[in-house]
Order: structure tokens, then sequence, then C-alpha cells
């Protein structure tokens, strides 16, 4: 455990006016309250403040913060109370520990519905002190490099949390050590044989071709040196969870992996770094595609770097990143770079962002979306990296990897986003669907008679978006959906032997968390709610009767009698699945999912389209999906997944093997399943399987049917 006066002198190396005494205090105070406790690995509980203390002066922070570190387990695990510390160490302290209690007690993975009210109360924790989530990050931080001593299962639920929330919150904010090293704690519990591998890999590539690093770092300060440019120059091998990620992600293997290497130029001055790029290409050929320019378009959280990936010594791609020491310093802090602190004064660093500015940007719409579609919002923002777009007149408009003309739209004015009719990308239209780039000018073409359509809440994927579209249709359709809800609340109550009243609509909307009956009628007219989940909701003893199953040759509503329908090969939609009929010849009517690739190819005909839905109900479990499935190459996994498979209900008409190696094999596995939640659920009972590494559904474009 580190002494009182070496985390005193840690903090004195970047803040010698400290309150030494002060931190003095807080240290006895900690190790008062916490004496005769123990942790896991049988050391004395007061080492892990100790060590989270310690994690945060490596951000520099201030007194307030580290004090909060020392203290932060004393009100929940100890006699001490918020007045003693408030009394003792101030009512910013006491605040801060407050709030790192109520963060531990918060519950982050589990039941959706709960998981995402508590996500509310993690950002608005969030958005009244950021120090908290600090304090927060360096505590699961030392919790992870000690996971040891823990019980497997608990091992596993922290690194899954771990790698689900904490990792990418750190990275939203800014501090991309802390997500990576995160990350990799997490991976070396949840795929500890896929990590190892990995490194495996990096030392036999090490022995075939040397050093490579430390060739390429002197290749570039050579090539800088020639042009007088001062820079340090660092270089690495990426992490293994990182070369692991982009491997499934690009469906490489290791040996076809190019960037595994990454490399850091730290230039004296912004107009450094341009001449730096300039001398970088000159000297290696630029990979297309693979540049972005985050001074002239900083990121939310305040990161500043240019980035370009090239060709390297040997033809090996290589990242390198070019900034200065200040870009550098507040792209090592994130949001944590507002609070540090140099020769006992705050640091004034330009490029750091207003925590409280960050933090709205997020919370912004508080009241616009309820908890599950909050949590929607938060975790795209948190996960999704960001392209930066131009509006006709030039103007920056930033989104989230992914988005579409319509987010463009909408982050604009609601207004213009409701009444969006088409879209030009670089001057050429587009369909609403097209995935903006990095870079790309997006005009919108709007029409005053345009309303949003429900279709589009599969096409965008920004929050703002999904919110304003879900509030449209609610109001433009409400009375509608209000005599339609009456309807079938009233068929789903007569089908149980039940009389509908206003009493127990007035119930049921309360216990389901609704401002009234009309919003509950609205939500089922418009197929947000079953009507079935108000009878199970107010008469939970019927919740058992089993549905009627659904014929699979009439599943689909918005066939004419003698109209028969069929699967498109291209995205195999599944009941649940948003889907669109197309009319072929010879083929009758085939089905695609609405966001399939291939309904590009109909965009100019119109007439070829029918506009058809899954029927609500029990299907069978007769329809055809693969699933690409990457295990671990030993004695006895297969036989274990392909009975895991048939214990979730999921039928296996198909297996091929695609790849085998020594340590993996890679296999195509098509099974037949009932809808979208038995997919995800099969998915997910996958994913939590030790043996499989990666498993997907596979959806081929190619896979065409031809017209006769």
């Amino acid at each position: 455990m580190i002494d009182v006066e070496d985390l005193i002198a840690l903090i004195r190396n970047y803040n010698p006016k400290t309150n030494a005494d002060l931190i003095r205090d807080a240290y006895e105070y900690g190790r008062r309250m916490h004496e005769g406790q123990f942790r896991h690995s049988g050391e004395p509980y007061f080492t892990h403040p100790v060590a989270v203390a310690a994690i945060l002066t490596e951000m520099q922070l201030d007194d307030a913060t580290i004090i909060t570190a020392l203290l932060h387990d004393t009100i929940e695990d100890t006699r001490a109370s918020w007045n003693d510390i408030s009394g003792q160490f101030g009512r910013e302290v006491a605040e801060l520990v407050d709030g790192v209690t109520k963060l531990t007690n918060l519950q982050l993975s589990g039941v959706h519905s709960k998981q995402a009210e508590n996500f509310r109360k993690l950002f608005m924790a969030m958005s009244r002190d950021l120090r908290v989530i600090l304090v927060k990050l360096a505590d699961r931080l030392h919790n992870m490099r000690t996971i040891k001593s823990m019980r497997p299962d608990k091992q596993l639920q922290k690194a899954r949390e771990t790698m689900d929330i904490f990792a990418p919150l750190a990275g939203r904010m800014g501090m991309q050590w802390m997500r990576e090293e995160l990350e990799d704690l997490a991976f070396k519990v949840i795929n500890p044989e896929a990590r190892n591998s990995i490194i495996r890999r990096f030392v036999t590539l090490q022995r075939e071709t040397g050093d490579v690093i430390s060739k390429i770092t002197a290749d570039i300060r050579t090539v800088l040196e020639a042009e007088g440019i001062e820079a340090d120059v660092y270089g690495r091998a990426k992490k293994p969870f990182s070369v692991w990620r982009k491997m499934q992600e690009k469906q490489l293997s290791f040996s076809r992996l190019s960037d595994i290497y990454g490399f850091r130029l730290i230039t004296r001055s912004e107009s450094d770094c341009y001449r730096a790029l300039g001398c970088i290409h000159q000297r290696w050929r630029a990979v297309p595609g693979r540049f972005k320019d985050y001074i002239s378009q900083p990121k939310s959280n305040g990161y500043r770097s240019i980035h370009t990936t090239v060709s390297g010594r040997d033809g090996k791609r290589v990242e390198v990143q070019i900034r200065t020491r200040q870009m550098h310093e507040v792209n090592e802090a994130g949001v944590a770079a507002h609070w540090a602190y140099r020769d006992g004064v705050r640091t004034e660093n330009p490029f750091a962002v207003d925590p409280g500015e960050w933090i709205s940007s997020l919370t912004e719409r508080f009241g616009e979306e309820d908890h599950d579609e909050f949590l929607e919002h938060v975790k795209l923002e948190m996960y999704s990296d960001q392209v930066f777009c131009f509006t006709p007149n030039g103007d920056v408009i930033q989104l989230p990897k992914g988005a579409t003309p319509i987010d463009f739209a909408y982050a604009i004015h609601t207004r213009l986003g409701h009444s969006c009719v088409g879209a030009k990308v670089d001057g050429i239209r587009v369909p609403l669907w097209t995935r903006l780039k990095n870079g790309q000018s997006v005009e919108i073409i709007a029409a005053s008679g345009q309303r949003p359509q429900a279709t589009w809440l599969d096409i965008v994927v920004t929050g703002r978006a999904k919110a304003a579209i879900r509030k449209s249709l609610r109001d433009e359709d409400r009375d509608r959906f209000i005599r339609l809800g009456s309807e079938l609340v009233r068929v789903a109550f007569e089908h149980v032997g039940r009389k509908v009243t206003d009493k127990a609509l007035r119930t049921a909307a309360r216990t389901m968390a609704l401002p009234d009956t009309d919003e509950l009628l609205a939500r089922i007219g418009s197929a947000e709610i079953p009507a079935q989940e108000v009878v199970t909701t107010l008469y939970p003893e019927l919740a058992t009767a089993p549905p009627s199953e659904i014929d699979a040759k009439r599943a689909v509503a918005g066939l004419e009698a003698d109209q028969e329908f069929t699967r498109a090969p291209c995205c195999s939609p599944l009941p649940g699945e948003r889907i669109v009929g197309i009319t072929y010849r010879g083929k009758g009517i085939v089905i695609h999912a609405i966001d399939c690739p291939v309904l590009a190819d109909f965009e100019d005909s119109p007439q070829r389209w029918v506009d058809l839905h899954w029927r609500q109900g029990q299907h069978p479990a007769a329809y055809s999906t693969e699933l690409s499935l990457t295990i671990r190459h030993d004695a006895g996994v297969l036989g274990r997944i392909c009975t895991l498979i048939g214990q979730q209900g999921a039928n296996i008409s198909d297996l091929e093997f695609v790849d085998r190696k020594p340590d993996f094999y890679r296999l195509k596995v098509e099974v037949e399943l009932r809808d979208r939640e038995h997919l995800h659920a099969l998915l997910t009972a996958l994913d939590a399987e030790s043996d499989v590494a990666q498993v997907a559904r596979i959806r081929d474009p190619n896979a065409r049917l031809q017209e006769r």
C-alpha cells in the first residue's frame, strides 16, 4: 500500500500548493474507518481507496477529487455519514463521495428496463459533477487490475459490465488510455484463449520480422529531421482487444490484418502537424479513405489529432497520429483535463472542453425520451465513432457513424427532418437510407406536406431523430390510434372472458408507468404495446395461457387472398422485423427486410413495392436463418454448441465448416427460428458461451432471386 507521504509526493509533482494536511487527515480517516475490513485477496480494504487515489494523481486532478477517492467507500461500507464527512472535509467532498456511493449501488447490467432507468441516473449524476464518474472509472480500473481474487462468475459479470459500459464511457470522455486498459483487462477474463492467441502471434511476428516498431520510428524521425521538423515519435503494437475487434469487424485472420502498429508524432506547433503530414505522405503511400483531420474538426469531447494510414516499410500498413503537445495532454486526459493542475494552478489548456457543455450534449433530451429511448441514445453516443458532414452553406454537422440524411436533417432542425422527402450527397440524389461518410456535403430536399414515416425508425440512428419521429407519429395519428387501441383492448379482454372498464385501464396505465389511459390506448393502437400485455399486467395468472400458433403460409398481412410470399435470400427477414414486399415476375411477392441494401435496386420502380407486415402472435420455428460461428477447436466443443442451440428451441437444418485453424473453427450454421426475439435470445446464449469467440447473423446482398 502506498504510504501517505508517497501519495502526497505524487500530488506535489503537479500541484506543489496541495493541502498536504487535508490529504493526511483524509488518509488517516479512511484508514481508521476501514480498519478490520479486507478485500477478497486478503489485503486490508484500505489498499483499494489508496490505489484509486494514486490512479487519479496520474490525471493530475484536484485535491477534492483525490480526497473523494480516499473516502469513496466510507459512507457505504463504514459507520461514516454524509454529515461526518461534510463537517471534516467540506460539503464539496461530501457531495462527491455521496455521488460515487449512489453510482456504486446502480445495477448497470441486468434487466433491460431497470438498466435504462439506472443509465439515466448515471448521466444525471455525471451532469451534476463529472468528477464523480472520474472517481468511479478509477475505482473500476483498480478492481479490474485485481479481479483475479474474485469468484469466476463475479469476474465474468464485472468484465462484461466493464466492456459494455465503463470502457466505452471512458473512451467517450476522451480517456483513451483508460479505455484501452479496461478493454484489455475485461478481454483477459471474457476470452482469455483469444487474447493469448493474439499475444502468441505478436511474439511469432516479432521473431520473424525483428523489431519493426523501432525501425519505422527511426524512418519517421529521419524524414522529419530532413525537413527541420522537431517532434517526439512513439510507436507501439495495438492492444490485443483492438486487434481482435478489427479481426471480427473485417473478418480477417491475423496474418491478413495490416495496420496492427500505431505511431504518434508530438510536434511543437499546429503548423508543424500539417508539415509532418506532408512529409509522411511524400515518403509513404497514403491508404485511401483512412485520413481524418480532427484538428480542423475536433470531436465533441475535445479530441484533436490528424489520423492517417500509410503503407510503410515492407508494405506494412501503419497508422500515424499527429498532434501538438497541448492536444496530446487533452487527448490523454479527455474531459478530466478541465480539473488538471500544474504548478499549483488549474491548467489553462485551450483545447480542454467544458465538462458542463459536453455532458449537456448527452442529457439535453431528458424530458423528450422514455427510459428505453434514452438508453438507446446514450449507448449510441458512447459506442460510435463520428462523421462530419457539411451543409450547402459550409456549416459542419457532427453525427455518429452510420447516420443517414434523415439524421442529418433532424440534426439541423426538427421541422426540416419532418419535411424531408429526399437528399443529395455531393450533388447526387441518394436514397434516404444512405450511410453518410466523412467530408460529404449533404443537401436536404423538403416538401411542406411531408410527414415522418414509420419506416424511418429503422433507418435513423440518432436518438434525436428517433425521439422526434416517434413523437410526430404519435401526435399525428393519436386520435385514430386511441380509437383503434380501445377496440383492440375490448377484443383482448373478451378473449379471456373479462370486461374492460375505465378503472381497469387507469390501473393498467399506472402500473405500466404511463401518464393516462389515452396514452395507453394510443400506444396500443400504434402497435408499441400489445393489447395482450394490458391483460397480463392486470391478470398475471392468464399470462401462462399458450397462444395459438400462426400458420406460416399466412404469416404476412397485406397480401391478397390468393397471393403467396417468399422470403428474400439476401436478408431472410424474420417475424417481428419491419418488411416490404417486392413483386417479381414468376415469383409473386418476395418480402425483404426494410433495411436490405437490395431495395436500392427498386427505388425507381415504386409500382413494385407492396406495404406488408408480419401478423402479431406466436409464429412456428420455421424460418431459416444463417449464422456465422467462430468456436474454439477443442474436444466436445461442437457438440456442446449444437446442444445449446437445441436448448434454445432452434433446429439446426444445415452446418458447414468455412475455415479451420489450429485454435478456432469458423462455421456456417442454418437454424430454424420463430421470430426476431428468438434470434436475439439464441445469439445472446451463444455469445455468453466461453467456447464461442464470435457469432453473427449472415445476410448476403449477393444472394438474389433471378426473375423469369
